[in-house]
């Protein structure tokens, strides 16, 4: 069964907003086992929409269009399906309520043309929307199946999740499975011939690399007629990418992040943290702050950022500076080593570079020190990133988690060893 997307609104096209929504929904269709080959983004325009629409039509068996349900003029999603169709337009009795009661909540008036989100096509039926006032709808047709939902992802996404994604999972003809298995510490080239085999001789399941910013994630998708088959498909091609790559391997979890891998990793130790951050900004603190529970673990997160900071508060000797500059292995050893003195943390983490737009004379922007400390023994590594400012700045503090990580696997590992001896 094939699924069709189309994204209504020019702020999509002109570049104003992103278009998250697209790339929501292809991935919940494609959990569905649903195979989406087109994917339109047409603006506010009747004549282009109705183009679309049509098109979406001829060739494929459901479409979901997001956006131009709203109360204003230019929302014409719900008018051109309805010409398209042949249906008239009819006043949803339930839908009526609803915006009534979303006002009289908020202690205001709805504006008339709030009425107008109220109307759907003759024999349609309005999809419950108690996250706003525009009802998505479900309208049948012959040949295919139109789902209209609001543009607004905080409204569409727990609508396609709770109402639309089960009466799609009724419709597809097999369940889709996917895991994905999240690399650190390796890059995509080098993961993806480490599996070429497997990616050769694949047919279901199937295995995929995507490149995140200093990750690699690996998708392995299988399909089948239960969801207890497609994961017994799933297993053994899981366990030997997880055993080709090792302690490369962070996560198998859909939704865990490397911050949340690190974190783990210190709370089930017992080890507390403190960074040290100049071109960054603390970007790396903030990061570990957004897991919950690391106020067990983190101590300290410091914004080193002037000469003047990193000789106050770390104790950089001020000879460092101006002999290697703030942007040098030994700036950033000493910072992890100030900071383990001033915090007496387990882990201490510092970062110091040049981001851009302009760097010192005879450096070049994307120059980054990472250093790592753990129990008194310092590691630290140059990078060279490329990218805009931001781009350097994230890849940094990527490039630190990765290794904070490898510093603890690297100690857990030489402590175990020497149990044993």
């Amino acid at each position: 069964m094939t699924v069709e997307i189309i994204c209504v609104g020019t702020e999509i096209l002109m570049g104003n907003i992103v278009n998250t929504n697209a790339a929501f929904l292809a991935e919940g269709c494609a959990a569905l086992g649903l195979n989406n080959y087109f994917q339109t983004v047409v603006g506010d325009n009747e004549e282009r929409l109705t183009w679309a629409i049509k098109t979406a039509m001829g060739r494929s068996d459901i479409i979901l269009i997001s956006g131009g349900l709203g109360p204003t003029e230019d929302d014409l999603t719900k008018e051109v399906t309805a010409k398209v169709t042949g249906h008239n337009l009819i006043e949803d009795e339930y839908s009526r309520k609803a915006i009534e009661e979303f006002f009289k909540k908020r202690g205001t008036k709805p504006t008339k043309n709030n009425w107008k989100q109220a109307l759907i096509p003759e024999g349609g039926r309005a999809i419950p929307n108690p996250n706003g006032t525009a009802p998505g709808i479900l309208l049948e047709e012959k040949k295919c199946t139109l789902i209209l939902m609001p543009g607004p992802p905080a409204e569409l996404r727990p609508m396609f999740e709770q109402q639309v994604a089960p009466y799609l999972a009724e419709r597809s003809e097999q369940v889709i499975v996917s895991r994905t298995v999240k690399l650190c510490g390796v890059g995509e080239s080098k993961a993806e011939e480490l599996i070429k085999d497997l990616i050769d001789s694949q047919s279901n399941p199937t295995i995929a690399t995507y490149a995140k910013i200093g990750e690699v994630h690996i998708r392995v998708t299988a399909g089948a007629e239960s969801e207890k088959e497609a994961k017994k498909l799933l297993k053994p091609v899981v366990k030997e990418i997880k055993s080709r790559f090792g302690n490369k391997v962070y996560s198998s979890e859909v939704d865990e992040t490397l911050e949340e891998a690190v974190v783990a990793l210190l709370l089930e130790n017992g080890l507390t943290v403190a960074t040290a951050e100049s071109c960054t900004g603390g970007l790396l603190s903030g990061r570990l702050v957004n897991i919950p529970g690391v106020s067990e673990s983190l101590k300290t997160g410091l914004v080193t950022y002037s000469n003047k900071a990193k000789r106050k508060l770390l104790g950089v000797k001020k000879a460092t500076l101006q002999k290697h500059t703030a942007v040098s292995r030994q700036t950033a050893e000493e910072m992890v080593k100030g900071l383990a003195s001033m915090s007496k943390a387990d882990l201490c983490v510092s970062i110091t570079g040049y981001a851009g737009p302009v760097a010192e004379e005879g450096q070049e922007i994307g120059l980054v020190y990472i250093g790592c400390g753990l129990k008194g023994k310092v590691r630290v590594k140059e990078y060279h990133f490329t990218g805009n400012r931001q781009m350097i700045r994230d890849r940094a503090v990527v490039q630190a988690l990765v290794l904070m990580r490898e510093a603890m696997l690297e100690y857990f590992t030489e402590n175990q060893t020497a149990e044993k001896n």
